[in-house]
């Protein structure tokens, strides 16, 4: 009787705990630095999230390895739902490209629990405003008459930019020469200072850029234009028929975190997203709210994690150097 008493308080206590979630502050992990996707849609969807939770949501920037540091970092978290991840579509890429270079994969997708879709774009490739390049075909002929001489910045090797601009690549038939950084916003400013040539950007990082005229947008990895840029030519338009690409971005957890933390966490997103806080932030930067909830983005996951393992594996090992 006192064990099957003590078992039944161990129970209500911890259903009490459980109920009472969040108790304490919530981390946000951005695993790339400030100016890039995930910072720019993660520090307003954080501080909308405030609200419903009734906690902080404290943003930290673990950057470093393409993503992967930060994205390893909450596959190991403790699945208490307190770490959360503000995580981009290369968090599908690590698990297939470690192993291509003789390395463990850092995590399985299998290690996260999908809480929310919250925008997906797809990237547009930029140069310089001061570039010779005035079109698509002006840059190829340009690669290909100069192999491995144009380069490009990239959010890091085998990030999300870096796939993008290789299949590209691949499709187009050139050789360039990558440069990694430790994140979009990095990438962003090689690219104006000089340093680069050209970067897969996502629109949100770029378009301020590119209407300020300091750069200047050649072509989209989209299957349709995008509407913030009417006037941008599609890879698919120009005749490259297997450069799709998108940065989508959401929110993940550790996969073991219990069900009903899971349920106010999608609750959190949702609530978010329709605040007037976000909205008018992602409107700001002219980002496109995509916003799907756990069920439908785990379907959107799977066939987006498919086709990126495949252009992965297809690029090969030469898009590491």
């Amino acid at each position: 009787m006192r064990k099957t008493a003590a078992a039944l308080l161990a129970l209500c206590a911890f259903g009490a705990q459980a109920q009472e979630y969040p108790g304490k502050p919530v981390t946000m992990i951005v695993p790339f630095p400030p100016g890039g996707v995930a910072d720019i849609v993660g520090r307003p969807l954080a501080a909308a999230m405030e609200k419903s939770l009734g906690q902080p949501v404290v943003v930290v920037n673990r950057t470093g390895a393409g993503g992967a540091i930060g994205m390893t970092a909450a596959a190991k978290a403790a699945p208490d739902g307190y770490t959360i991840l503000m995580a981009l579509s290369s968090i599908s890429i690590f698990p297939v490209s470690d192993p291509m270079q003789g390395n463990p994969a850092p995590y399985q997708i299998s290690d996260f629990m999908p809480i929310a879709l919250v925008t997906a774009d797809p990237t547009v490739l930029v140069v310089s405003a001061a570039s010779p390049y005035k079109t698509i075909q002006d840059f190829v002929a340009a690669a290909k008459a100069n192999p491995g001489k144009i380069n490009y910045s990239s959010s890091g090797i085998f990030g999300t930019l870096h796939v993008a601009m290789e299949m590209f690549a691949n499709a187009a038939g050139i050789q360039l020469f990558h440069v990694p950084y430790q994140g979009g916003g990095p990438a962003v400013t090689a690219l104006l200072g000089g340093q680069v040539q050209a970067l897969a950007s996502g629109p949100a990082a770029a378009v301020g850029q590119i209407k300020g005229g300091k750069m200047r947008a050649l072509a989209g990895w989209g299957a349709k234009r995008l509407d913030l840029m009417p006037e941008l030519p599609t890879f698919k338009e120009l005749g490259y028929q297997d450069v799709e690409f998108y940065i989508w971005s959401a929110v993940v957890a550790p996969a073991a975190i219990p069900a009903n933390v899971q349920h106010r966490l999608r609750a959190a997103v949702r609530a978010a997203v329709a605040d007037p806080q976000f909205t008018g932030a992602m409107a700001k930067v002219q980002t496109p709210i995509s916003y799907l909830d756990a069920p439908e983005f785990k379907d959107f996951w799977v066939a987006d994690a498919n086709r990126l393992a495949a252009a992965v594996r297809k690029i090969g090992k030469s898009a590491a150097k």
